[in-house]
């Protein structure tokens, strides 16, 4: 029997973009373009401080130290200006190159802030993806016969963690595997997922059934609350997930679910069948459902999914 999975990854962290150096030749180009242009047209059109652009784009792509070098480039063209004019001591030039130091250095002290924030950020990214993947150990491609795959997408744009998990163990001759999701979303949904697939890692060899797993998991969820939720939040914790067991040689899925989602099975000729309870493609046994309190998700059902 083989899992049903297409590709296996999780979200890395991202790396800062590093720009050609041949981007900067746009910004060296633009002030030779706009020093030549004000030469050739004379004192009657002014185009000197259109130079303040050059190190404006700068700053988009680079750091800085570029951004100031090519400040110091727009001020020496706008200088190029007036002596090629016969009136580079005069205030109006004198004013126009203050003035483009001026704006070069708030440009420079911006970007300067900018790329502090962009480091800590990637450094709270790193922390952050550490501990997850502390947390969600990376899945075999093979439990016995069963093949893995899986993939981590987070919800929030360029966030490494999120709020969801997954785990699967081997017993004896099956394969257990658990989805879920944990209410709430970056580190402080951390200490839920960890504690849920510990409690799984270990409750998945000693329980015979996934309803009895799903109720010792309960507990665990409950003990740990009991003792670490926070007072503002008494009751508003609380966890979704799935569980599966998938056994060598039957062509049978077995399911119990926490509130969590139904799974999607893909056909072979690319068809989508989803459990629903009390359909054809979901069948429960015990013609029932079981409870499983208020933290592992908002009650439960299990039955055999062929």
């Amino acid at each position: 029997m083989e899992g049903v999975g297409s590709r296996q990854g999780r979200v890395g962290l991202e790396q800062p973009w590093q720009p050609s150096h041949l981007l900067l030749l746009i910004p060296v180009v633009l002030v030779v373009v706009i020093t030549a242009a004000d030469i050739a047209t004379g004192p009657d059109i002014v185009l000197g401080p259109l130079l303040v652009v050059a190190p404006t784009l700068t700053a988009w792509f680079a750091g800085p130290w570029a951004t100031a070098g090519i400040g110091v480039l727009a001020m020496a063209g706008e200088a190029a200006n007036g002596w090629f004019a016969g009136r580079v001591s005069s205030r109006n030039v004198m004013v126009e190159v203050i003035a483009i130091a001026v704006i070069t250095s708030l440009i420079v002290v911006l970007c300067a802030v900018r790329d502090r924030h962009a480091r800590q950020m990637a450094r709270v990214r790193s922390v952050a993806e550490a501990a997850q993947q502390v947390v969600m150990w990376p899945l075999p491609r093979r439990l016995g016969p069963l093949r893995l795959a899986c993939v981590y997408l987070a919800a929030e744009e360029k966030a490494a963690v999120g709020g969801d998990l997954y785990a699967a163990v081997r017993t004896g001759s099956a394969a257990r595997v658990m989805i879920g999701d944990v209410r709430g979303k970056g580190l402080p949904a951390l200490g839920e997922a960890a504690l849920l697939l510990g409690a799984f890692r270990e409750a998945a060899h000693q329980q015979a059934s996934l309803p009895d797993l799903a109720a010792s998991l309960e507990r665990s969820m409950i003990r740990y609350l009991a003792d670490f939720e926070p007072e503002g939040e008494a009751g508003e914790r609380f966890v979704t997930a799935l569980l599966v067991e998938i056994a060598d040689g039957e062509p049978l899925v077995r399911m119990t679910s926490c509130g969590h989602p139904a799974p999607l099975l893909l056909g072979p000729d690319n068809t989508v069948h989803v459990s629903s309870r009390g359909g054809s493609d979901f069948d429960d046994p015990d013609g029932g459902s079981t409870e499983l309190g208020d933290v592992l998700g908002v009650g439960g059902e299990d039955g055999d999914w062929p």
